[in-house]
This record gives structure tokens, C-alpha cells and sequence, in this order.
């Protein structure tokens, strides 16, 4: 058998497992018995839109009961997040929302975790950084140095602010900081509100400094120390729920199938570099 052939085989039978696998996944996730839906929140916060489309599909399922969301981000963009953490506040009218912070539960992160009941996290968990942040690279001196001189036609005053052409003036420094300090406090208003605590406790702990867990759960942003598991079995308590939980997840890819895929294509990769290779530039190269 040829390599190509070998290789269609590999794939072949990847992607039949990958479809049993997430019909067998389907199959448990609507077992019987008490459910508990999952959101998971990973990595930057970029677009809300899958979370949101969890949060609306376990508000209107009234087989589940209640709501953890996973959260392991250092915060993004500051619309989406304001977005998850609305639609949270919905969903929460109507049932129990907890959150689990892995490793990273920070900024935009922490400002949907404040949307929850009641927020778990690690000893070191690293959270906080109440905080907004908006950053320029200017290559003005740069590029006069290699005599590139940029050209710019503008209708508003403002509408080339932030270029990196050019160094900002001292009113426009201004604008941006008058934005930021906007957003900043619709941040600590709706932790404040989200935590139950005083707006000028709140704005005590804003200036986007984090914190381990620990020092959170002293400070009030979080509420007990607790892996994801002590998060589900706190809220089986709360819900009544006698026996084991089934967790209903969203539509996210499973970890279990990404390791079994990034196994798979490195295997293979690894296979082809093995082999003898006459011209090196085009070794294959991992990219998953």
C-alpha cells in the first residue's frame, strides 16, 4: 500500500471516529437523569457568539436545571464580553448560574464570572484585572528614518486617531482616555452589582492589578476555593439533586476528540519527516 494511500486510510478512519465518538457524546449528554448544562469559556475573548448560543439553548431547555460556566481566559474585547455576561444575567433570572475559574479567570473573563451565583476558583487561580487597556505602536520615527512618508485624507478630526503613523496629540490622548474610563465603569458597576458589594469597595479593587485566588475569595470576588467537580457537587446541593449529575455540554469541539486529531495529524507528520527527505524545504511542518 502507498503512502498516499496509507495516509487516506489514517483519515478515513479518523473522521469515523470522530463521528462516533460525538454521536456516542450526544447520545450520554441526553441520558436520564438531573441535568447540569456546561459553558465553556476558553482562551481570548474574541466573539461571543457560541457562548451565547449555549446560554440561550440551556435558558430555554427546561430539562436542564441549572448552569456552570467553565472559564480558563485572560479577557478580550470588551463587546462580547459585556454581551456573555447579559445574556448570563438572563439566563440567571431564571436558573442557578455558577461559575468554575481554571487557570485563567481575568479582566473581560472575570467580568462574565461576575454575572454568576456563586464563583469558584483554584489557590492560584490567576483572576482580577478589573481594568481596560488600549495600546499603539507608532512607527512614525521608523519610517522617516527609511523614508516612507505616509499620506492621510480625513473628513472628522478624530478619524485617523490611534494611527501608527503618527504620535497622538494631547486632546486626543484625552478622547481615548475618556472612553476608556467609561467602559471602566460600567466594568466595576456590574462587578459591584454581580458581587453584591459597594461601588467604592469595588473601585478599591479595579485598578487592574490580578489576584490568586486566595486573595480573591479574602477580597470577595470569589466565593469558595474549588476545582470545576466541587463546583458541580455544590450545586447538586443546591438543586436537590440526588445521585450523579448529568453535564450537558455545548457545542464546542470535545478536548478528548482535539487530542485525539492533534495525536493523529502528528503521527502522521512524524511518519513523513522520518522518511528520507531530498529537498528540506518542504518537510512537513506540525500546524494544528
Amino acid at each position: 500500500m502507498t503512502r498516499i494511500k496509507k495516509a487516506f486510510l489514517v483519515i478515513f478512519i479518523l473522521v469515523l471516529i470522530i463521528f462516533i465518538a460525538s454521536f456516542l457524546t450526544g447520545i450520554i449528554g441526553h441520558g436520564f437523569g438531573d441535568k447540569i448544562g456546561v459553558v465553556e469559556i476558553e482562551g481570548v475573548i474574541a466573539d461571543g457568539k457560541d457562548a451565547m448560543e449555549d446560554i440561550v439553548k440551556f435558558k430555554e431547555d427546561d430539562g436542564i436545571r441549572g448552569v456552570i460556566v467553565r472559564i480558563n481566559s485572560p479577557g478580550g474585547s470588551v463587546g462580547p464580553s459585556q454581551e456573555i455576561y447579559q445574556e448570563l444575567k438572563k439566563l440567571a433570572a431564571k436558573k442557578k448560574v455558577y461559575i468554575s475559574a481554571s487557570s485563567v479567570c481575568a479582566s473581560g473573563g472575570y467580568y462574565i464570572a461576575s454575572a454568576g451565583e456563586k464563583i469558584f476558583a483554584n489557590p492560584s487561580t490567576i483572576t482580577g484585572s478589573i481594568g481596560v487597556i488600549m495600546e499603539q505602536v507608532v512607527a512614525e520615527d521608523l519610517l522617516k528614518k527609511i523614508g516612507i512618508q505616509p499620506n492621510t485624507i480625513k473628513s472628522g478630526k478624530f478619524k485617523d486617531v490611534g494611527s501608527p503613523f503618527r504620535k497622538m496629540h494631547d486632546d486626543e490622548r484625552a478622547y481615548f482616555q475618556q472612553i476608556l474610563d467609561s467602559i471602566h465603569e460600567q466594568f466595576i458597576k456590574d462587578v459591584a452589582e454581580g458581587r453584591k458589594m459597594p461601588v467604592e469597595q469595588a473601585k478599591k479593587l479595579s485598578d487592574g492589578r490580578v489576584y490568586t485566588g486566595s486573595q480573591a475569595k479574602e477580597l470577595g470576588l470569589i466565593d469558595s476555593i474549588g476545582t470545576f467537580y466541587d463546583t458541580v457537587d455544590d450545586m447538586k446541593k443546591a438543586l436537590g439533586i440526588k445521585g450523579k449529575p448529568v453535564l450537558v455540554y455545548g457545542k464546542r469541539p470535545f478536548s478528548f476528540l482535539k487530542w485525539l486529531i492533534s495525536s493523529a495529524t502528528e503521527t502522521i507528520i512524524k511518519h513523513y519527516n522520518s522518511a528520507p527527505v531530498h529537498n528540506n524545504n518542504y518537510r512537513f511542518m506540525p500546524n494544528f
